[in-house]
C-alpha cells in the first residue's frame, strides 16, 4: 500500500548461488508451493498458487510482461545471467532489511551476500541445533561439549540479531544438569547419525541457555499453544520471544502474543485472520523465503497487496482513516521488528 516503508523480513535462509535449470528450479518451487513430490502429469509447480504468484510478479522486474510463458521466464533469467536476475529480484521485492537464518544447506547467500545483492540490509539468526550440531561432530565428551556449547552461544550473541529453535513443546523450566548430561551423552553417541533435534532434553538446554543471553529468541512450532508454559515462565526475564506456527496456527500464535507483554508473533500469509486477534505492535511479516531470490518478491509483494487490501476495508468501514491504516501497516511491515531485534532506522 502507498506509504508502507520498506520491508523488514524477520526471518528467510538466502538465496542460491549459479545458475538454475528447469528442474532445480521446479524443486524450491515445489517446496514453496508445500510439496515433496514430483507435480501431477502434464503439469509443473508453476501450477500452483506460489507458482503464478511468481508470473504474476516477477517477469516485470527482469524485463517480460506478467504471466509471460514458465519457459519464457527461465530463458530471460538464464539470458540475464544467476547474479544479475537475482539481483533485480531481490532489489525488487521492496524489502530493506533482511534477518537471515544461518547454518542451513550450502549453496545459499550469507547475510552480507544477501545485503549486497539486494542493497539493503541483513542479519544474522543463529540457529541453536544447527551451532550444537556443530559441535556434536567433535566427540569431545560431555563436559568439552557443554563448556564449547557455552562458548559457541556466547560468540553467536555477541554478532547476531537473535537466536532461532524448533520446539515442539516445553513445560515451562530448564533441565536438571544430570538431564543434560545425559541428553549429551545420548548426543555424542549418535555423532552426526541423529541430529539435536531429535532430542527434546538438549533442545530445551539450548533454548534455555540462549534465552540468558538477552537476544530474542524465534521458536518455530507446529502449534504454538504447546508453548504457554514456557511463555508464562519467561514474562518478566527481559527476553522477547517471536511464534512461529505452522500454517493454520497464526490465529492461536497472535492470541498468546497478546497475552504476554514479551511474546510476538508472525503474522503469517492471511493478515486479515491475524490481526484482529492482537495489539498492532505484537505482530511481524516474514516470508520464509528459502533458495528462490523470487519467494522474497512474492512473499513481500503478497503481503502488501493483503495490508492494503484490508487497511482499505477498514478505512471503508470506518474503522481507522488513512493515517491511522498507514501507520498500522508500518508497524508490522518494519516498526514492530526494528523494535524486538533493535535495528537501526534505515
Amino acid at each position: 500500500m502507498d506509504g508502507m516503508p520498506p520491508i523488514v523480513d524477520q526471518h528467510s535462509h538466502g538465496a542460491v548461488q549459479g545458475e538454475l535449470g528447469l528442474g532445480r528450479f521446479e524443486t524450491h518451487l515445489a517446496a514453496a508451493a508445500g510439496s515433496t513430490g514430483p507435480a501431477p502429469p502434464g503439469t509443473t509447480f508453476f501450477d500452483s498458487r506460489a507458482g503464478l504468484a511468481v508470473l504474476r510478479w516477477c517477469p516485470p522486474l527482469l524485463g517480460l510482461e506478467p504471466f509471460c510463458a514458465p519457459v519464457r521466464y527461465l530463458a530471460r533469467r538464464r539470458e540475464l545471467g544467476a547474479y544479475r536476475a537475482g539481483r533485480l529480484l531481490l532489489r525488487g521485492a521492496g524489502i530493506g532489511t533482511f534477518l537471515l537464518e544461518s547454518g542451513g544447506p550450502g549453496g545459499l547467500t550469507s547475510a552480507a551476500e544477501l545485503a549486497h545483492a539486494a542493497e539493503g540490509r541483513a542479519h544474522e539468526v543463529v540457529r541453536l541445533e544447527t551451532l550444537a550440531d556443530r559441535i556434536a561432530g567433535d566427540h569431545e565428551g560431555v563436559d568439552r561439549f557443554l563448556s564449547r556449547t557455552a562458548e559457541a552461544l556466547d560468540t553467536a550473541a555477541r554478532g547476531a540479531t537473535a537466536f532461532a529453535c524448533a520446539v515442539r513443546s516445553c513445560d515451562g523450566r530448564a533441565p536438571d544438569v544430570p538431564e543434560v548430561r545425559r541428553a549429551v551423552a545420548r548426543r555424542l553417541r549418535t555423532g552426526r547419525t541423529c541430529p539435536t533435534t531429535a532430542d527434546p532434553t538438549l533442545v530445551r538446554h539450548l533454548l534455555w541457555s540462549a534465552l540468558g543471553t538477552g537476544l530474542p529468541v524465534q521458536l518455530h512450532c507446529r502449534d504454538p499453544r504447546r508453548l504457554a508454559r514456557l511463555l508464562a515462565a519467561t514474562a518478566g526475564s527481559g527476553t522477547d520471544l517471536v511464534l512461529f506456527p505452522d500454517p493454520g496456527h497464526h490465529r492461536q500464535a497472535a492470541r498468546l502474543a497478546a497475552a504476554y507483554p514479551h511474546v510476538y508473533a508472525d503474522v503469517g500469509p492471511r493478515p486479515e485472520e491475524v490481526l484482529p486477534e492482537a495489539p498492532f505492535g505484537k505482530l511481524l511479516f516474514s516470508t520464509g523465503a528459502r533458495a528462490l531470490p523470487e519467494l522474497y518478491v512474492v512473499g513481500a509483494r503478497s503481503f502488501a497487496l493483503a495490508m492494503g487490501r484490508l487497511m482499505a476495508e477498514w478505512v471503508a468501514d470506518g474503522w481507522c482513516r488513512w493515517a491511522e491504516a498507514r501507520r498500522i501497516a508500518g508497524l508490522v511491515a518494519a516498526g514492530t521488528a526494528r523494535r524486538v531485534y533493535r535495528l537501526e532506522a534505515a
